[in-house]
Protein backbone atom coordinates (compact mmCIF):
# COMPACT_ATOMS: atom_id res chain seq x y z
CA UNK A 1 0.00 0.00 0.00
CA UNK A 2 1.13 3.45 -1.08
CA UNK A 3 0.98 6.62 1.32
CA UNK A 4 -1.34 7.80 -1.07
CA UNK A 5 -3.55 4.98 -0.62
CA UNK A 6 -3.46 5.15 3.04
CA UNK A 7 -4.50 8.69 3.48
CA UNK A 8 -7.44 8.10 1.00
CA UNK A 9 -8.88 5.09 2.81
CA UNK A 10 -8.06 6.75 6.15
CA UNK A 11 -9.67 10.09 5.21
CA UNK A 12 -12.67 7.92 3.75
CA UNK A 13 -13.20 6.49 7.31
CA UNK A 14 -10.62 3.48 7.36
CA UNK A 15 -8.79 3.55 10.65
CA UNK A 16 -7.29 -0.27 10.97
CA UNK A 17 -4.16 -0.92 9.08
CA UNK A 18 -2.99 -3.47 11.49
CA UNK A 19 0.56 -5.61 9.99
CA UNK A 20 0.62 -2.71 7.07
CA UNK A 21 4.31 -2.36 5.65
CA UNK A 22 5.28 1.05 5.22
CA UNK A 23 9.30 0.95 5.61
CA UNK A 24 10.70 4.41 4.63
CA UNK A 25 7.39 5.87 3.80
CA UNK A 26 6.86 10.08 4.76
CA UNK A 27 3.89 10.85 6.62
CA UNK A 28 5.13 13.74 7.92
CA UNK A 29 2.45 16.50 9.13
CA UNK A 30 -0.21 13.64 8.83
CA UNK A 31 -3.24 13.90 10.47
CA UNK A 32 -4.01 9.90 11.85
CA UNK A 33 -5.34 10.60 15.05
CA UNK A 34 -6.79 6.70 16.87
CA UNK A 35 -5.35 4.70 13.78
CA UNK A 36 -4.16 0.96 14.46
CA UNK A 37 -1.11 0.51 13.10
CA UNK A 38 -0.54 -2.34 15.26
CA UNK A 39 2.15 -5.27 14.34
CA UNK A 40 2.57 -3.00 11.84
CA UNK A 41 6.46 -2.48 9.94
CA UNK A 42 7.13 1.55 10.24
CA UNK A 43 10.80 1.52 10.65
CA UNK A 44 13.00 4.37 9.25
CA UNK A 45 9.49 6.04 8.14
CA UNK A 46 8.96 10.13 8.41
CA UNK A 47 6.11 10.31 10.78
CA UNK A 48 7.81 14.23 12.09
CA UNK A 49 4.94 16.62 12.95
CA UNK A 50 2.54 13.99 12.12
CA UNK A 51 -0.73 13.59 14.63
CA UNK A 52 -0.78 9.97 16.39
CA UNK A 53 -2.99 10.82 19.59
CA UNK A 54 -4.92 7.44 20.57
CA UNK A 55 -3.34 5.45 18.24
CA UNK A 56 -2.39 1.33 18.40
CA UNK A 57 0.93 0.66 17.86
CA UNK A 58 0.89 -2.27 19.73
CA UNK A 59 4.14 -4.73 18.61
CA UNK A 60 4.48 -2.14 16.04
CA UNK A 61 8.29 -1.32 14.31
CA UNK A 62 9.13 1.68 14.60
CA UNK A 63 13.13 1.25 14.40
CA UNK A 64 15.38 4.51 13.20
CA UNK A 65 12.08 6.27 12.59
CA UNK A 66 11.86 10.03 11.87
CA UNK A 67 9.23 10.71 15.52
CA UNK A 68 10.34 14.38 16.07
CA UNK A 69 7.47 16.41 17.36
CA UNK A 70 4.92 13.69 17.71
CA UNK A 71 1.82 13.92 19.12
CA UNK A 72 1.21 10.08 20.34
CA UNK A 73 -0.84 11.51 23.61
CA UNK A 74 -2.72 8.75 25.06
CA UNK A 75 -1.38 6.42 22.15
CA UNK A 76 -1.07 2.06 23.11
CA UNK A 77 2.69 1.36 22.16
CA UNK A 78 2.63 -1.52 24.75
CA UNK A 79 5.59 -4.18 23.22
CA UNK A 80 6.61 -1.50 20.20
CA UNK A 81 10.22 -1.30 18.94
CA UNK A 82 11.07 2.28 18.58
CA UNK A 83 15.08 1.27 18.42
CA UNK A 84 17.23 4.63 17.31
CA UNK A 85 14.06 6.10 16.87
CA UNK A 86 14.24 10.27 16.72
CA UNK A 87 11.90 11.39 19.10
CA UNK A 88 12.76 14.83 19.56
CA UNK A 89 9.96 17.24 21.51
CA UNK A 90 7.53 14.09 20.92
CA UNK A 91 4.70 13.92 23.21
CA UNK A 92 4.41 10.85 24.38
CA UNK A 93 2.15 11.97 27.64
CA UNK A 94 -0.15 9.42 29.07
CA UNK A 95 1.07 6.94 26.28
CA UNK A 96 1.20 3.08 27.14
CA UNK A 97 4.35 1.96 26.55
CA UNK A 98 4.60 -1.01 28.52
CA UNK A 99 7.49 -3.29 27.39
CA UNK A 100 8.60 -1.26 24.44
CA UNK A 101 12.06 -1.30 23.40
CA UNK A 102 13.84 2.52 23.17
CA UNK A 103 17.29 1.59 22.92
CA UNK A 104 19.12 4.47 21.63
CA UNK A 105 16.58 6.55 21.08
CA UNK A 106 16.83 10.20 21.09
CA UNK A 107 14.28 11.49 23.37
CA UNK A 108 15.68 14.65 24.03
CA UNK A 109 12.99 17.13 25.64
CA UNK A 110 9.97 14.75 24.85
CA UNK A 111 6.95 14.80 26.92
CA UNK A 112 6.32 11.28 28.57
CA UNK A 113 4.60 12.63 31.89
CA UNK A 114 2.03 10.04 33.12
CA UNK A 115 3.01 7.86 30.42
CA UNK A 116 3.30 3.84 31.50
CA UNK A 117 6.79 2.63 30.59
CA UNK A 118 6.75 -0.69 32.78
CA UNK A 119 9.56 -3.12 31.81
CA UNK A 120 10.31 -0.69 28.88
CA UNK A 121 14.22 -0.73 28.10
CA UNK A 122 15.73 2.66 27.35
CA UNK A 123 19.20 1.45 27.53
CA UNK A 124 21.42 4.37 26.33
CA UNK A 125 18.45 6.46 25.60
CA UNK A 126 18.79 10.37 24.85
CA UNK A 127 16.23 11.69 27.70
CA UNK A 128 17.65 15.11 28.04
CA UNK A 129 16.05 17.75 29.46
CA UNK A 130 12.49 15.23 29.09
CA UNK A 131 9.41 15.88 31.05
CA UNK A 132 8.72 12.17 33.08
CA UNK A 133 6.18 13.43 35.77
CA UNK A 134 4.21 10.69 37.45
CA UNK A 135 5.43 8.61 34.70
CA UNK A 136 5.25 4.78 35.55
CA UNK A 137 8.78 3.64 35.27
CA UNK A 138 8.69 0.48 37.47
CA UNK A 139 11.53 -2.19 36.14
CA UNK A 140 12.15 -0.21 33.35
CA UNK A 141 15.95 0.16 31.98
CA UNK A 142 17.58 2.98 32.44
CA UNK A 143 20.94 1.71 32.11
CA UNK A 144 23.86 4.30 30.60
CA UNK A 145 20.62 6.11 29.58
CA UNK A 146 21.19 10.71 29.46
CA UNK A 147 18.57 12.42 31.86
CA UNK A 148 20.31 15.88 32.34
CA UNK A 149 18.06 17.93 33.47
CA UNK A 150 15.33 15.51 33.26
CA UNK A 151 12.09 16.21 35.08
CA UNK A 152 11.17 12.49 36.98
CA UNK A 153 9.29 14.41 40.16
CA UNK A 154 6.77 11.84 41.32
CA UNK A 155 7.55 9.27 39.10
CA UNK A 156 7.77 5.27 39.63
CA UNK A 157 11.33 4.29 39.36
CA UNK A 158 10.63 0.80 41.86
CA UNK A 159 13.36 -2.00 40.86
CA UNK A 160 14.01 0.07 37.61
CA UNK A 161 17.61 -0.48 36.32
CA UNK A 162 19.73 2.94 35.95
CA UNK A 163 23.12 1.61 36.19
CA UNK A 164 25.58 4.21 34.99
CA UNK A 165 23.15 6.37 34.09
CA UNK A 166 23.60 10.54 33.84
CA UNK A 167 21.10 12.10 36.14
CA UNK A 168 22.84 15.34 36.50
CA UNK A 169 20.46 17.69 37.70
CA UNK A 170 17.37 15.43 37.56
CA UNK A 171 14.57 16.12 39.45
CA UNK A 172 13.64 13.14 40.93
CA UNK A 173 11.84 14.59 44.29
CA UNK A 174 8.92 12.31 45.74
CA UNK A 175 9.61 9.78 43.29
CA UNK A 176 9.37 5.60 44.17
CA UNK A 177 12.86 4.50 43.45
CA UNK A 178 13.08 2.02 46.17
CA UNK A 179 14.99 -0.86 45.31
CA UNK A 180 16.67 0.44 42.28
CA UNK A 181 19.80 0.01 40.56
CA UNK A 182 22.30 3.48 40.32
CA UNK A 183 25.44 1.72 40.63
CA UNK A 184 27.87 4.13 39.13
CA UNK A 185 25.16 6.50 38.77
CA UNK A 186 25.94 10.17 38.25
CA UNK A 187 23.34 12.32 40.33
CA UNK A 188 25.50 15.06 40.75
CA UNK A 189 23.39 17.80 42.18
CA UNK A 190 20.25 15.82 41.71
CA UNK A 191 16.97 16.52 43.16
CA UNK A 192 15.93 13.45 45.59
CA UNK A 193 14.32 15.30 48.14
CA UNK A 194 11.28 13.39 49.50
CA UNK A 195 12.27 10.25 47.46
CA UNK A 196 12.27 6.93 48.26
CA UNK A 197 14.96 5.50 47.38
CA UNK A 198 14.83 2.42 50.88
CA UNK A 199 17.17 -0.71 49.60
CA UNK A 200 18.74 1.17 46.40
CA UNK A 201 21.68 0.30 45.37
CA UNK A 202 23.81 3.52 45.03
CA UNK A 203 27.31 1.68 45.14
CA UNK A 204 30.04 4.47 43.96
CA UNK A 205 27.41 6.79 42.47
CA UNK A 206 28.25 10.31 42.62
CA UNK A 207 25.99 12.09 44.71
CA UNK A 208 27.94 15.01 44.95
CA UNK A 209 25.88 18.14 45.96
CA UNK A 210 22.54 15.85 45.79
CA UNK A 211 19.39 17.18 47.39
CA UNK A 212 18.15 14.23 49.63
CA UNK A 213 16.07 15.95 52.55
CA UNK A 214 13.53 14.25 54.08
CA UNK A 215 14.79 11.39 51.32
CA UNK A 216 14.22 7.72 52.44
CA UNK A 217 17.47 5.74 52.30
CA UNK A 218 17.03 3.51 54.60
CA UNK A 219 18.31 0.09 54.08
CA UNK A 220 19.98 1.83 50.77
CA UNK A 221 23.59 0.57 50.19
CA UNK A 222 26.12 3.76 49.35
CA UNK A 223 29.08 1.66 49.61
CA UNK A 224 31.84 3.91 47.93
CA UNK A 225 29.34 6.65 46.75
CA UNK A 226 30.72 10.20 46.60
CA UNK A 227 27.72 12.59 48.71
CA UNK A 228 30.14 15.23 48.75
CA UNK A 229 28.40 18.57 49.78
CA UNK A 230 24.66 16.65 49.68
CA UNK A 231 21.70 17.79 51.35
CA UNK A 232 20.57 14.83 53.51
CA UNK A 233 18.88 16.96 56.29
CA UNK A 234 16.38 14.98 57.84
CA UNK A 235 16.57 12.17 55.74
CA UNK A 236 15.53 8.28 57.32
CA UNK A 237 19.12 6.23 56.34
CA UNK A 238 18.48 3.92 59.20
CA UNK A 239 20.52 0.46 58.65
CA UNK A 240 22.13 2.87 55.51
CA UNK A 241 25.32 1.37 54.49
CA UNK A 242 27.86 3.93 53.75
CA UNK A 243 31.13 2.02 53.81
CA UNK A 244 33.93 3.85 52.60
CA UNK A 245 31.31 6.67 51.17
CA UNK A 246 32.92 10.12 51.00
CA UNK A 247 30.57 12.40 53.31
CA UNK A 248 32.73 15.15 53.24
CA UNK A 249 31.05 18.74 54.31
CA UNK A 250 27.81 17.04 53.80
CA UNK A 251 24.76 18.23 55.68
CA UNK A 252 22.87 15.43 58.11
CA UNK A 253 21.37 17.90 60.42
CA UNK A 254 18.02 16.25 62.40
CA UNK A 255 19.03 13.15 59.91
CA UNK A 256 17.44 9.79 61.22
CA UNK A 257 20.62 7.23 60.72
CA UNK A 258 20.51 4.34 63.42
CA UNK A 259 22.12 1.39 62.66
CA UNK A 260 24.47 3.23 59.64
CA UNK A 261 27.34 1.25 58.75
CA UNK A 262 29.83 4.23 57.99
CA UNK A 263 32.71 2.00 58.37
CA UNK A 264 35.80 3.33 56.49
CA UNK A 265 33.35 6.76 55.53
CA UNK A 266 34.84 9.85 55.36
CA UNK A 267 32.95 12.08 57.37
CA UNK A 268 34.80 15.34 58.09
CA UNK A 269 33.28 18.69 57.65
CA UNK A 270 29.78 16.98 57.76
CA UNK A 271 27.26 18.98 59.51
CA UNK A 272 25.42 17.12 62.31
CA UNK A 273 23.06 18.99 64.20
CA UNK A 274 20.58 17.08 66.04
CA UNK A 275 21.83 13.87 64.20
CA UNK A 276 22.12 11.13 66.71
CA UNK A 277 25.74 10.26 67.62
CA UNK A 278 24.65 6.68 68.75
CA UNK A 279 23.91 3.31 66.76
CA UNK A 280 26.37 3.80 64.11
CA UNK A 281 29.53 1.55 63.30
CA UNK A 282 32.47 3.87 62.36
CA UNK A 283 35.30 1.58 62.82
CA UNK A 284 38.06 3.23 60.56
CA UNK A 285 36.29 6.46 59.75
CA UNK A 286 38.05 9.37 58.66
CA UNK A 287 36.95 12.70 59.86
CA UNK A 288 38.88 15.78 61.06
CA UNK A 289 36.17 17.73 62.70
CA UNK A 290 31.90 18.20 62.52
CA UNK A 291 29.38 21.53 62.58
CA UNK A 292 27.46 21.19 64.68
CA UNK A 293 26.05 24.47 64.51
CA UNK A 294 22.25 24.45 64.01
CA UNK A 295 22.16 26.41 61.03
CA UNK A 296 25.28 24.86 59.41
CA UNK A 297 26.59 27.66 59.82
CA UNK A 298 30.00 26.40 61.80
CA UNK A 299 29.66 28.19 64.52
CA UNK A 300 29.97 25.18 66.52
CA UNK A 301 33.03 23.06 65.78
CA UNK A 302 33.47 19.49 66.89
CA UNK A 303 37.37 18.76 66.45
CA UNK A 304 38.92 15.16 66.66
CA UNK A 305 42.33 14.27 67.26
CA UNK A 306 43.46 10.81 65.18
CA UNK A 307 41.20 8.86 68.02
CA UNK A 308 38.83 10.56 68.99
CA UNK A 309 35.91 10.04 66.59
CA UNK A 310 35.65 6.57 68.23
CA UNK A 311 34.64 8.00 71.48
CA UNK A 312 32.36 10.83 69.67
CA UNK A 313 30.42 8.34 67.59
CA UNK A 314 29.19 4.71 69.30
CA UNK A 315 28.08 1.89 67.93
CA UNK A 316 25.24 1.50 70.93
CA UNK A 317 21.95 4.03 71.56
CA UNK A 318 21.62 5.57 75.35
CA UNK A 319 18.31 3.83 76.64
CA UNK A 320 16.06 3.85 79.86
CA UNK A 321 14.48 0.49 80.33
CA UNK A 322 11.33 0.66 82.46
CA UNK A 323 10.10 -3.28 83.29
CA UNK A 324 6.83 -2.99 84.68
CA UNK A 325 5.86 -6.40 86.17
CA UNK A 326 2.14 -6.64 84.84
CA UNK A 327 0.88 -6.65 81.46
CA UNK A 328 -0.40 -3.37 79.89
CA UNK A 329 -4.29 -3.13 79.79
CA UNK A 330 -6.10 -0.52 77.21
CA UNK A 331 -7.15 1.74 80.05
CA UNK A 332 -3.69 1.90 81.27
CA UNK A 333 -2.68 1.96 77.51
CA UNK A 334 -4.97 5.45 77.50
CA UNK A 335 -3.69 7.08 80.57
CA UNK A 336 -0.06 6.13 79.58
CA UNK A 337 -0.59 8.25 76.58
CA UNK A 338 -2.15 11.06 78.04
CA UNK A 339 0.66 11.50 81.03
CA UNK A 340 3.70 10.80 78.48
CA UNK A 341 2.09 13.60 76.05
CA UNK A 342 1.80 16.26 79.14
CA UNK A 343 5.25 15.11 80.53
CA UNK A 344 6.98 15.96 77.36
CA UNK A 345 5.06 19.17 77.07
CA UNK A 346 7.08 20.33 80.30
CA UNK A 347 10.38 18.31 79.18
CA UNK A 348 11.57 18.43 75.83
CA UNK A 349 14.17 15.77 75.81
CA UNK A 350 11.50 13.58 76.06
CA UNK A 351 10.87 13.94 72.08
CA UNK A 352 9.14 10.86 71.24
CA UNK A 353 6.92 8.21 73.26
CA UNK A 354 8.69 5.08 74.36
CA UNK A 355 8.85 1.83 72.10
CA UNK A 356 6.62 -0.91 74.24
CA UNK A 357 7.52 -4.70 74.37
CA UNK A 358 3.87 -6.17 76.13
CA UNK A 359 3.97 -9.52 77.29
CA UNK A 360 1.46 -11.76 79.35
CA UNK A 361 3.03 -10.92 82.25
CA UNK A 362 5.34 -7.92 82.28
CA UNK A 363 5.87 -4.62 79.79
CA UNK A 364 9.10 -2.86 78.82
CA UNK A 365 9.09 0.46 78.30
CA UNK A 366 12.41 1.96 76.17
CA UNK A 367 13.41 5.74 76.21
CA UNK A 368 16.01 6.29 73.87
CA UNK A 369 18.37 9.40 74.77
CA UNK A 370 20.15 11.88 72.54
CA UNK A 371 23.40 11.56 75.18
CA UNK A 372 24.97 9.75 77.98
CA UNK A 373 23.79 12.50 80.62
CA UNK A 374 20.37 13.27 79.95
CA UNK A 375 19.80 9.21 81.19
CA UNK A 376 19.26 9.61 85.09
CA UNK A 377 17.44 13.40 84.22
CA UNK A 378 15.04 11.71 82.12
CA UNK A 379 14.46 8.51 83.68
CA UNK A 380 13.41 10.86 86.63
CA UNK A 381 10.25 12.57 84.57
CA UNK A 382 9.75 9.13 82.82
CA UNK A 383 8.84 7.30 85.80
CA UNK A 384 6.42 9.68 87.26
CA UNK A 385 3.48 8.06 86.03
CA UNK A 386 4.22 5.06 88.10
CA UNK A 387 3.73 4.29 91.87
CA UNK A 388 7.23 3.68 92.20
CA UNK A 389 8.84 7.46 91.44
CA UNK A 390 9.24 8.74 94.62
CA UNK A 391 11.49 5.51 95.62
CA UNK A 392 13.47 5.60 92.43
CA UNK A 393 14.26 9.40 92.35
CA UNK A 394 15.40 8.41 96.06
CA UNK A 395 17.56 5.65 94.53
CA UNK A 396 18.63 8.42 92.18
CA UNK A 397 19.02 11.30 94.96
CA UNK A 398 21.37 8.15 96.47
CA UNK A 399 23.75 8.72 93.07
CA UNK A 400 23.80 12.59 93.88
CA UNK A 401 24.94 12.63 97.49
CA UNK A 402 27.25 9.84 96.32
CA UNK A 403 29.32 11.86 93.94
CA UNK A 404 28.97 15.01 96.24
CA UNK A 405 30.23 13.16 99.76
CA UNK A 406 32.98 11.37 98.22
CA UNK A 407 36.40 13.00 96.31
CA UNK A 408 35.33 11.57 93.12
CA UNK A 409 38.23 13.06 91.69
CA UNK A 410 40.72 10.81 93.89
CA UNK A 411 38.67 7.81 92.14
CA UNK A 412 38.85 9.45 88.09
CA UNK A 413 40.32 12.54 86.76
CA UNK A 414 37.92 11.60 83.29
CA UNK A 415 34.69 11.93 85.08
CA UNK A 416 35.30 14.47 88.19
CA UNK A 417 34.66 18.21 86.19
CA UNK A 418 31.36 16.62 85.03
CA UNK A 419 30.09 15.76 88.82
CA UNK A 420 28.68 18.97 89.27
CA UNK A 421 26.50 19.45 85.97
CA UNK A 422 25.46 15.89 86.15
CA UNK A 423 24.04 16.56 89.48
CA UNK A 424 22.69 19.45 88.96
CA UNK A 425 20.76 18.25 86.03
CA UNK A 426 19.58 15.77 87.92
CA UNK A 427 18.01 17.97 90.56
CA UNK A 428 16.51 20.13 88.22
CA UNK A 429 14.48 17.08 86.68
CA UNK A 430 13.48 15.66 89.99
CA UNK A 431 12.20 19.77 90.70
CA UNK A 432 10.80 19.48 87.87
CA UNK A 433 9.01 16.23 88.32
CA UNK A 434 7.29 17.49 91.43
CA UNK A 435 6.11 20.60 89.76
CA UNK A 436 4.55 18.06 86.35
CA UNK A 437 2.54 15.77 89.47
CA UNK A 438 0.72 19.13 91.11
CA UNK A 439 0.08 20.46 87.27
CA UNK A 440 -0.93 17.28 85.26
CA UNK A 441 -4.23 15.70 86.22
CA UNK A 442 -3.39 12.43 83.80
CA UNK A 443 -1.27 11.63 86.67
CA UNK A 444 -3.76 11.48 88.94
CA UNK A 445 -5.87 8.98 86.51
CA UNK A 446 -2.79 7.17 86.59
CA UNK A 447 -2.34 6.42 90.50
CA UNK A 448 -5.97 4.87 90.25
CA UNK A 449 -5.16 2.12 87.96
CA UNK A 450 -3.84 -0.98 89.05
CA UNK A 451 -0.91 -1.27 86.34
CA UNK A 452 0.73 1.73 87.31
CA UNK A 453 1.06 0.21 91.08
CA UNK A 454 3.03 -2.93 90.17
CA UNK A 455 6.31 -3.05 90.87
CA UNK A 456 8.97 -1.99 88.31
CA UNK A 457 12.25 -1.99 87.38
CA UNK A 458 14.59 0.64 85.42
CA UNK A 459 17.98 0.00 84.13
CA UNK A 460 19.75 2.47 82.31
CA UNK A 461 21.98 1.36 79.21
CA UNK A 462 24.97 4.30 78.35
CA UNK A 463 26.72 4.38 74.90
CA UNK A 464 29.73 2.03 75.79
CA UNK A 465 26.71 -1.01 76.66
CA UNK A 466 27.51 -0.11 80.64
CA UNK A 467 24.04 -0.78 82.25
CA UNK A 468 23.06 0.25 85.55
CA UNK A 469 20.09 -0.55 87.43
CA UNK A 470 19.12 2.88 89.10
CA UNK A 471 15.98 0.95 90.75
CA UNK A 472 14.73 -2.13 91.51
CA UNK A 473 11.24 -2.96 93.72
CA UNK A 474 11.85 -5.69 96.38
CA UNK A 475 8.13 -6.67 95.12
CA UNK A 476 9.17 -7.02 91.64
CA UNK A 477 9.29 -10.52 90.33
CA UNK A 478 6.68 -11.78 93.37
CA UNK A 479 3.28 -12.56 92.55
CA UNK A 480 0.69 -11.50 94.35
CA UNK A 481 -3.48 -12.76 94.20
CA UNK A 482 -4.92 -9.30 93.87
CA UNK A 483 -3.79 -5.58 93.79
CA UNK A 484 -5.31 -5.31 97.87
CA UNK A 485 -2.25 -7.50 98.97
CA UNK A 486 -0.01 -5.35 96.81
CA UNK A 487 -1.96 -2.24 98.47
CA UNK A 488 -1.49 -3.70 101.86
CA UNK A 489 2.58 -4.89 101.35
CA UNK A 490 3.25 -0.80 99.79
CA UNK A 491 1.16 0.70 103.07
CA UNK A 492 2.87 -1.47 105.54
CA UNK A 493 6.70 -0.46 103.80
CA UNK A 494 5.71 3.10 103.45
CA UNK A 495 7.10 4.19 106.76
CA UNK A 496 10.59 2.72 106.14
CA UNK A 497 10.48 3.55 102.46
CA UNK A 498 14.57 3.54 102.81
CA UNK A 499 14.04 -0.04 103.41
CA UNK A 500 12.66 -0.54 100.00
CA UNK A 501 15.74 1.11 98.73
CA UNK A 502 18.96 -1.25 97.83
CA UNK A 503 22.03 0.62 98.35
CA UNK A 504 23.84 1.78 95.75
CA UNK A 505 27.96 1.19 95.48
CA UNK A 506 29.88 4.38 94.96
CA UNK A 507 31.87 2.12 92.22
CA UNK A 508 28.80 0.77 90.28
CA UNK A 509 28.58 4.86 89.88
CA UNK A 510 31.85 5.95 89.36
CA UNK A 511 31.95 3.04 86.63
CA UNK A 512 29.06 3.91 84.81
CA UNK A 513 29.69 7.79 84.44
CA UNK A 514 33.15 6.62 83.23
CA UNK A 515 32.31 5.55 80.29
CA UNK A 516 29.98 8.10 79.63
CA UNK A 517 31.07 9.69 76.00
CA UNK A 518 30.89 13.74 76.19
CA UNK A 519 31.03 16.29 73.16
CA UNK A 520 34.32 18.00 74.02
CA UNK A 521 33.29 21.78 74.66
Amino acid sequence: MTVEELLEQYAAGVTNFSGIELCEANLSGAKLSGINFSEANLSIVNLSGANLSDANLCHAKLNVARLSGVNFVGAIMNHASLNVANLIRADLSRAQLRGASLVRAELIRAELSRADLFEANLSNADLREATLRKANLRRANLSEASLKGCSLAGANLEMANLNAADLHRTDLSGANLRDAEFKQTNLTHANLSGADLSGANLRWADLSGAKLCWADLSGAKLSGANLMGADLSNANLTNTSFVHANLTEATLIKAEWVGADLTGATLTGAKLHSASRFGLKTEGMICEWVDLSPKGDRSIIQKFEADDPGDFFNETPPTIRIIVDAALEPEANFALAGAYFHIAQEYRIIKQPPSMEIGRRRTVFTFRVDSDEALLPTACLAILPFRDANSMHKSIYQVVEILNKEDVSNLDIKISHRVKQLTTLIEQAISQAQTIRQMKKNLELAAKINFFRAPTQTILTNSSAQTFTVYDNPYFGKKFINTSQLDAVFLADKSRETATITPISLNVVVDFLKSFHYINE
